[in-house]
């Protein structure tokens, strides 16, 4: 079984980063390239509250404007994992082709449609999307509180920086002076539009996803609350000093009453911590259970440690989508031989019977 282990870890550092990187936005030399003219997909993940970010819904689920046919793009299982839903949105991005006003659509938004849309505003909602593998965000609208309106974004503006045939950068912006008051339940009749902008740029392609690693477009509070982390030591100490106090009166009225005359010490019965000086020799009641959490708590610390590792390694970084969710079940499917092994091992001390079946069981 030791060889059985081995074959395990030969095979997740070998072959294990080889299976997660190709997903990464860095995956090859002769990807990621593209001439001028060429059409570079945009992808419109999800959208939902920006307070909230693990509440996300489908791209389309807002009546923006629809193609015929959603073109859904193939995810791997850590994508799904992740709950991304890319489907091919319509903005047309050409590799360094300008575009100062483009129109997308022009429909009518029924009363429900406006309902949708306000409510959106209203949660301060967001969409992600993907262009050469980057995420871009930005909002649907926004609250005018001075005069208590509804504004929905209906021109988008692109930039995108590329250095010779590369993507490197992409940024969205919202034309504020292009928006539509949703405010009143009626009918309103709205153009989407969008413009986009090329830049050259001298940074690599090697180094653009840099700027991810300290950026993150959700808010993240920084805020360390001192008092809790003060009364929580403080707690500690208090529950530690009074176990002790009573630890030690325990032991110490054991200790005069085991250090009297051997004749009437061999008159009493033991008592206290003495009396169960022999149970740790005896055998669980429940064997297989027992075994069956030392097992699947061995597992768990292997694949604690081969996710750190790999984290080292550097398969993990800021939108390496679904790599690390990937890796968890990967990981945890190939280490279930590392439960099955310990669990066999301690059922058998424990003097089990049929251990191999054991073995077999846990590890299926």
């Amino acid at each position: 079984m030791a060889t059985a282990a081995s074959v395990v870890y030969y095979f997740l550092f070998l072959f294990l980063p080889a299976f997660l990187l190709p997903n990464t936005a860095s995956a090859s030399a002769s990807d990621h390239r593209y001439s001028v003219g060429d059409s570079v997909p945009l992808y419109a993940n999800k959208i939902g509250p920006f307070q909230n970010p693990s509440e996300t819904y489908k791209y389309f689920d807002l009546p923006f404007c629809t193609p015929d046919q959603v073109k859904e793009k193939r995810e791997a299982l850590g994508e799904v994992l992740n709950g991304d839903r890319m489907v091919l949105a319509m903005y047309q991005l050409n590799f360094r082709e300008d575009k100062d006003l483009e129109s997308l659509c022009k429909k009518t938004l029924s009363r429900q449609d406006v309902q949708v849309f306000r409510d959106a505003v209203k949660n301060d909602y967001y969409f992600q999307m993907y262009y050469d593998d980057l995420p871009i965000w930005g909002f649907v609208g926004k609250v005018d509180d001075h005069d208590m309106k509804y504004l929905l974004y209906t021109h988008l503006h692109f930039e995108v920086l590329y250095n010779e045939d590369r993507v490197i950068e992409i940024t969205v912006a919202a034309e504020k002076s292009s928006s539509v008051d949703i405010t009143e339940d009626k009918e309103v009749e709205v153009e989407f539009r969008y413009s986009v902008k090329w830049k050259e740029t001298n940074k690599p392609f090697d180094r653009r996803m840099e700027k991810y690693a300290q950026y993150s477009f959700h808010p993240q509070h920084l805020e360390v609350h001192w008092f809790s982390i003060i009364n929580s030591c403080v707690t500690v100490l208090l529950l530690t000093g009074f176990l002790a106090t009573i630890l030690m009166r325990v032991l110490k009225n054991d200790f005069i009453k085991f250090s009297r005359d051997e004749e009437m010490a061999d008159d009493q019965e033991e008592t206290g911590w003495k009396y169960i000086h022999g149970d740790v020799f005896r055998y669980p009641p429940h064997k297989s259970l027992f075994c069956a959490v030392l097992g699947s708590g061995s597992q768990l610390l292997a694949l604690a440690i081969f996710i750190f590792m790999l984290a080292l390694v550097g398969v993990f970084y800021p939108y390496n989508r679904g790599a690390l969710y990937s890796a968890l079940v990967l990981i945890y499917a190939l280490t279930s031989g590392i439960a099955g092994y310990y669990a066999a091992s301690y059922y058998k001390q424990l003097e089990g019977t049929n251990w191999a079946a054991y073995f077999v069981a846990h590890y299926f």
